[in-house]
């Protein structure tokens, strides 16, 4: 498989609904909790991509383009953009829906890196 199928293999995608549980006092989604399922579906699309062991080493610009209300439906998707010797950096999007029509916006991007470990957490090659 070629590092072009095997990013677009990777891929991945997660849906959530937004509870008051994770909203701040504007009733938005705390920005801490957007980070983690950033991180979360970086972590699976990193997975995915090596097949091996990876740890986040860096979050870089992450951009709160719009807030998060809850009762929408949030889309997190992660995709690797830059594969390295041991490192590789996934590109993650949040996209909220409202529940109840087809309306659909970008609200917050950012770029995670993971590094490739072996069992003794040791940098590794990735391919």
């Amino acid at each position: 498989m070629t590092t072009e199928e095997r990013i677009e293999a990777s891929e991945t995608r997660i849906f959530k609904a937004v509870f008051p549980n994770t909203t701040n006092h504007y009733d938005t989604l705390f920005g801490g909790t957007a980070m983690q399922l950033m991180d979360e579906v970086a972590f699976i699309a990193a997975t995915r991509f090596a097949r091996k062991r990876v740890v986040t080493v860096s979050s870089d610009k992450i951009d709160f383009k719009r807030s998060i209300p809850a009762g929408t439906i949030v889309e997190l998707i992660g995709k690797v953009s830059h594969v390295g010797n041991t490192s590789m950096k996934v590109s993650v999007e949040i996209y909220t829906e409202q529940m109840y029509s087809y309306e659909r916006e970008r609200a917050i991007v950012g770029d995670f890196t993971f590094v490739a470990i072996d069992e003794f957490k040791k940098p590794i090659q990735i391919l």
